[in-house]
């Protein structure tokens, strides 16, 4: 297990190598933070342009900056934002833990709903209510997740003023937002649910643990499930980036201050430091879900432990 996981943490840092070098390079094709900087300062002359880009580096070939990013990095600097001047370290410290409560909330959610919704789908195979469920897993999945928020908005914020429309002020502020991607991530979740849960439920070993007289529940739950739950952890591992991609949208429609929202505006405003840090982040939580997937096996599955 122990020369596993070193195996994939050589391979996570190779990962994130190869997304910082994409995307130090994808964010200097957007256009000169110079330009941009200028704007509004009346007549500037191409010297004064230079003397921006000296200021802020950009004069330096790419592979010095992108070294100096990396070195930056390794230090948990990450330089200063060419929009105000303020710490990046400081701006992803701020944005981060609304992120990562946002993706909790909307895992948590997910999983609440999918694994009964999967077993019950599974046990009442061929029932009104299996044929319910997966009509309903059809309809989630044909929900785009910008137009599932604004719907969730209307009703739940406007229509029905339960739950505040946007903003992070309070503890019911994440509600609408982790409904809207909890809901979407779901969708696939039920299915893969009942599906693994099929297979199992048709073993030999199942057969013997129900002769020996133990309750249904307990057979469900604890012998069933445990034994279908690593494709349902490897689908939630490989899901957790569409979960982060997805958060930039939903964090927009929302006004929720992550880090979606701190990359959107940097991508609006070529603030390079800011947005590399930004996609930094989300490559490195992506990175981190994977590693946690591949300690879960082990927990899951004993055999792995020995490999």
């Amino acid at each position: 297990m122990t020369g596993f996981l070193v195996k994939r943490l050589f391979q996570a840092v190779f990962v994130i190598l190869v997304v910082t070098l994409l995307v130090s390079w994808a964010v200097r094709l957007t256009g000169d933070p110079a330009l941009m900087l200028a704007q509004g300062a009346g007549s500037i002359t191409e010297a004064d342009l230079q003397r921006i880009r000296e200021g802020l580096g950009l004069n330096q070939p790419f592979l010095v900056q992108y070294g100096h990013f990396l070195w930056g990095m390794v230090h948990g600097d990450f330089g200063r934002s060419f929009l105000g001047g303020a710490s990046v370290g400081g701006l992803i410290a701020t944005a981060l833990p609304a992120t990562l409560w946002l993706t909790f909330c909307s895992l948590a959610f997910s999983l609440i709903i999918s694994i009964p919704l999967g077993i019950h789908a599974a046990v009442h195979q061929g029932s009104w209510s299996d044929q319910t469920i997966r009509i309903l897993t059809l309809v989630g999945l044909s929900f785009p997740n910008f137009w599932l928020a604004l719907m969730l908005v209307l009703l739940f914020a406007i229509i029905y003023p339960v739950f505040p429309p946007s903003g992070m002020t309070d503890a019911t502020s994440v509600v609408l937002p982790a409904l809207t991607m909890g809901i979407i991530l779901s969708a696939t979740t039920v299915r893969l649910v009942r599906t693994s849960m099929l297979e199992t439920l048709n073993a030999q070993y199942i057969m013997v643990v129900r002769s020996k007289g133990l309750k249904e529940r307990t057979v469900l739950y604890k012998h069933a499930l445990r034994n279908c739950a690593i494709p349902v952890i490897t689908f939630l591992g490989l899901q957790f980036g569409g979960l982060i991609g997805g958060i930039v949208v939903v964090e927009r429609v929302f006004n929720w201050p992550g880090l979606g929202t701190l990359a959107f505006e940097a991508i609006s405003g070529r603030d390079y430091p800011v947005l590399q840090a930004a996609v930094t982040i989300l490559a490195l939580l992506i990175v981190l879900a994977n590693l946690l997937v591949d300690m879960a096996y082990g927990l899951v599955d004993p055999r792995i432990r020995i490999k």
